[in-house]
């Protein structure tokens, strides 16, 4: 491939990698204005918020299968084609049950890319760049919860929160445009590729039922559900009971965000040092003291705003470890059925998180509590899990997968 068409391709495939992280923090800036605008509360808007985790969820397990059977291009197509008309339906809805649904069947639109893009780059780059390439892609992700957030808020507070989505329409447009014209076709179609429920569940359930796939996946879940808990909350807690403008909220976001993408590039030098499994077990723990800390100073009254957010830097720096490790765990006893494994992976972890997500909406309140006291909770249930399942692993033997 030649250098210019290389750069072009990874710039494509970070931008359908940014579409997921755009669509979930742009529009958190704009909480308020949308229950307002509405007739509802920022509890409500916040289900919009776990309806599109769910429908990522669901849509990784169903665009996964169908890439294999008809090539990339057609299902990365007609999923984005969905995203763009729930981008413009979601701009003339009147209540916040329409925005609910509408997020649900956005996501389902908007995975297609995100699972498209990590098939892409196993067909289009030799074996020895794949993981540099991969690298690239994450760095695209976790520098999108800096960017979208101060921009959401600067379009809400000039333009309204119906802004947002036609900024998302647009650049889903522009992804079209780019996949159309310029992205190649990947792997051809596999028509051997049986598309039966039983197979695929089948398979599905080997790779879950492995210990080493089950415990690192439900830990590094469990563990990202306290960012989910975060994003729900949030805009509550620093706009409503903080009283902080929009555009102030996108910068802070933007400044916790920092945590998460520095803790993933010195992640990468302490992995020279020590092993995936013990940055893990170190991380975890940190995270969990974290969690404590903002639990129990909300219960008793000790937390203010500039202590809030020196505190969730700290908590959510944690997964800028915890993320990329137990990934790499999760997948490690799978070559020939990687694919497999990541889809399944990407579904449980937002599938939980969607539930972590309605929880805190469920539980809103005029404190800091519901958000601050489910981020504890995720944080030690990832530590359970992570010393219950190395109890499991030692215990079993490596299984593989077949095609």
């Amino acid at each position: 491939m030649q250098h210019k068409k290389r750069n072009l391709v990874i710039l494509i495939l970070g931008l359908l990698s940014a579409l997921g992280p755009f669509s979930i923090d742009l529009y958190l800036p704009g909480f308020p204005e949308i229950a307002r605008d509405l007739n509802s509360t920022t509890g409500r808007v916040a289900l919009s918020l776990s309806s599109y985790f769910i429908g990522v969820s669901v849509g990784q397990l169903i665009y996964g299968p169908l890439l294999d059977r008809f090539g990339r291009r057609i299902p990365l197509l007609v999923g984005l084609f969905i995203y763009l008309f729930a981008s413009v339906y979601i701009v003339y809805i009147t209540t916040v049950d329409s925005l609910i649904l509408a997020r649900f069947v956005q996501a389902l639109g908007g995975c297609a890319g995100m699972v498209a893009a990590r098939a892409l780059v196993r067909d289009l780059f030799p074996v020895t760049e794949t993981a540099k390439i991969f690298s690239l892609l994450m760095l695209v992700i976790a520098v999108s919860p800096i960017i979208a957030p101060t921009l959401g808020g600067f379009a809400t507070a000039h333009w309204g929160w119906h802004s947002i989505f036609i900024i998302l329409a647009v650049l889903v447009a522009l992804n079209i445009i780019l996949v159309y014209f310029w992205l190649p076709l990947g792997a051809p179609p596999d028509t051997t590729m049986s598309l039966k429920p039983r197979p695929i569940l089948t398979k599905f359930w080997t790779v879950f039922k492995t210990p080493q796939f089950y415990t690192y996946t439900l830990t590094g879940s469990f563990a990202a559900s306290g960012l989910y808990a975060y994003i729900a909350g949030s805009p509550h807690v620093f706009m409503e009971l903080y009283g902080v403008s929009e555009r102030q909220y996108g910068w802070i976001f933007g400044i916790i965000a920092m945590g998460l993408v520095t803790a993933s590039q010195v992640n990468t030098y302490v992995l020279k040092k020590y092993t995936s499994q013990q940055i893990v077990k170190a991380t975890l723990l940190c995270q969990m003291v974290a969690g404590a800390l903002l639990f129990f100073g909300t219960i008793f009254h000790l937390i203010e705003m500039y202590s809030m957010i020196v505190l969730v830097f700290l908590f959510l720096s944690t997964q800028g470890f915890a993320f990329p490790n137990t990934s790499a765990l999760s997948l490690e006893p799978f070559e020939a059925s990687a694919g497999t494994a990541s889809a399944l992976m990407g579904a449980l972890q937002l599938g939980i998180g969607a539930l972590i997500t309605a929880l805190v909406s469920m539980l809103s309140n005029e404190t800091p509590l519901p958000m601050t006291g489910i981020m504890f909770l995720c944080a030690s249930v990832s530590v359970i899990i992570l010393y219950w399942g190395n109890i499991r692993i030692k215990n079993s033997e490596p299984v593989e997968v077949s095609n």
